[in-house]
């Protein structure tokens, strides 16, 4: 096993984060919620001129581990636009994105987009999304619109063979890319609360230098590295094709949204009032983190169907005992 992800897939991230900076970084998030076209315009386009489009990450490994970085790139910006999402889309089923849904009202934060849009239940059931008209501004919204599902008949699903294995496969890979997009959001939020202790001063000497900020710093960060192992782990569980594979994802999502809880408050603590304030990058990011963090089920939902999931069996792991004794 290796859950590294390989040198092409590291030089992709690199150059889309590179990329989204050029493009204006913390300002497309600003500038978007006072321009939602600029979502359907820049952002997209900047991500197509990159092949982000093109990939299809359930086709190989490397494609795979390429959306992976792209997600978290994405994150690093808090870019407001479903890039998972779309990712994340069935080949062949004549949808633009896929989104994981949950609930009797299903959301996602999809506002304003000219997309095609496919559901997937938490228990693998395929089907057809149409997006409702928001009426409240971006800024109160966080572009999160509600959605209507409906299922796909077996004829649409002919082409796919086995559907309800194609639909556990699509669910996994729609729960593991927004968690790899939520990772690069808690690396931004540790870079941001580590260049403010190293910048600010309190009782003539940098934040840095108390032992206390090092120690939360240092809590966060194990947290931060927690889900990174975390995000490979499962990205090579569905690479493998496994049956647990939605286990894995669900473990990642509840370990994730553990992490943000930390890192975001430790940034929050860090930073005092201005991260709650415009001026910082903090409060975007912190902001637009929310629908990932609440979608398509919170901490305690995806905890207790992790546990009804897995029951008395546990999760499997590098050193489980295949004969299950």
């Amino acid at each position: 096993m290796n859950i590294e992800l390989c040198s092409e897939a590291r030089e992709f991230g690199w150059q889309v984060r590179r990329a989204l900076q050029a493009a204006g970084g913390d300002e497309l998030v600003r500038r978007s919620e006072g321009e939602p076209g600029l979502r359907r315009t820049l952002i997209a386009s900047v991500l197509g001129e990159l092949g982000a489009w093109e990939l299809e990450p359930l086709r190989d490994a490397a494609e795979l581990e390429a959306a992976a970085a792209l997600c978290r790139s994405a994150g690093y910006w808090a870019l407001p636009y479903p890039v998972a999402e779309r990712l994340a889309r069935p080949v062949g089923l004549g949808v633009d994105g896929l989104v994981v849904v949950s609930g009797r009202e299903p959301a996602a934060p999809v506002a304003d987009l000219d997309l095609r849009w496919g559901a997937v239940t938490l228990d693998g059931a395929l089907g057809c999304a149409s997006v409702r008209q928001v009426d409240s501004s971006p800024r109160e919204s966080v572009f999160v619109a509600q959605l209507d599902v409906h299922p796909i008949d077996g004829k649409g699903l002919s082409h796919w063979g086995d559907s309800g294995q194609a639909g556990t496969t699509h669910l996994a890979l729609g729960l593991v890319l927004p968690c790899w997009t939520l990772l690069g959001m808690l690396d931004r939020a540790i870079d941001l609360a580590r260049t403010h202790v190293m910048t600010r001063e309190q009782f003539g000497r940098p934040l840095a230098q108390f032992q206390s900020v090092q120690f939360q710093l240092t809590d966060a960060e194990v947290e931060r590295r927690g889900v990174e192992m975390l995000a490979r782990y499962a990205l090579w569980r569905i690479d493998t094709g496994s049956d647990a594979a939605v286990d894995d994802a669900l473990a990642l999502r509840l370990a994730a949204l553990e992490a943000a809880d930390i890192v975001f408050r430790v940034a929050h603590q860090l930073h005092g009032a201005l991260g709650f304030c415009d001026e910082s990058a903090l409060s975007w990011l912190s902001r637009y983190s929310r629908p990932i963090r609440r979608l398509p089920l919170g901490r305690s939902a995806a905890e207790d169907l992790l546990t009804r999931s897995i029951d008395r069996a546990g999760l499997a792991g590098l050193y489980s005992d295949p004969t299950g004794v």
